[in-house]
């Protein structure tokens, strides 16, 4: 069997939720932070098929790559990984540009821009697709709905890649994939996520995700 390697370029909440839900489908993971050492603790409690390292490191291993740090934080660590360590491959945007100064979910930015065409601009040679942002990282992988589970938005450039990405979400427990079009249409993924938040809010409950019916 073929080794399937995958960089997670983030180590909070949706990069560690990732990590553990993609080596329990048999991936090997590394994870990509700026401080590996403060991962120790949660690393002796994971997967061994999981390990730590740089952001560069885990770019440059993994075979698919996600991008699953802080909205604000895109720019200084795509700064950090050469760009040819992306070169080629399928990125997986799991990033909102949120900011919450006034303690409601606020964009930083949208309307006419967005994280994932930022993204796609700053890596030309890379196959972007917006996907896992638009549902809690508890959701993201072998997703549990009350009602039957939706399919996963996304949006990208290329159609090949979006195409990998849809078997890859059945792999991970989804039906497949709604696809929202191509980049700039991660505006609107990214601008659904305040009114997720806010949904969330009043149902006291973040385990919801949006479909489309028919």
């Amino acid at each position: 069997m073929t080794e399937k390697r995958i960089g997670i370029l983030g180590s909070g909440d949706v990069g560690k939720a990732l990590a553990r839900g993609f080596a329990r489908h048999g991936w090997d993971v590394q994870v990509g932070t700026r401080s590996p050492e403060k991962l120790d603790a949660w690393l002796d409690e994971t997967d061994e098929s999981v390990s730590v390292g740089s952001f560069g490191d885990a770019a440059t291993r993994g075979e698919l790559v996600v991008l699953a740090v802080r909205g604000g934080a895109v720019d200084d660590v795509l700064d950090l990984v050469d760009d040819d360590a992306f070169r080629g491959k399928l990125l997986l945007d799991a990033t909102n540009p949120l900011e919450f100064s006034d303690g409601e979910p606020q964009l930083l930015f949208g309307g006419t821009e967005s994280l994932g065409e930022r993204v796609q601009t700053r890596l030309p040679d890379t196959h972007v697709v917006k996907c896992f942002n638009t549902v809690s990282n508890a959701q993201m992988v072998d997703p549990t709905f009350e009602a039957e589970t939706p399919p996963m938005f996304v949006c990208g450039n290329d159609a090949a890649a979006k195409k990998e990405t849809d078997a890859l979400l059945v792999e991970l427990g989804w039906p497949g994939t709604t696809d929202a079009g191509d980049i700039t249409s991660a505006r609107y993924l990214e601008a659904l996520v305040p009114l997720w938040v806010r949904v969330g809010q009043q149902l006291g409950t973040y385990d919801h995700a949006f479909t489309v019916v028919r």
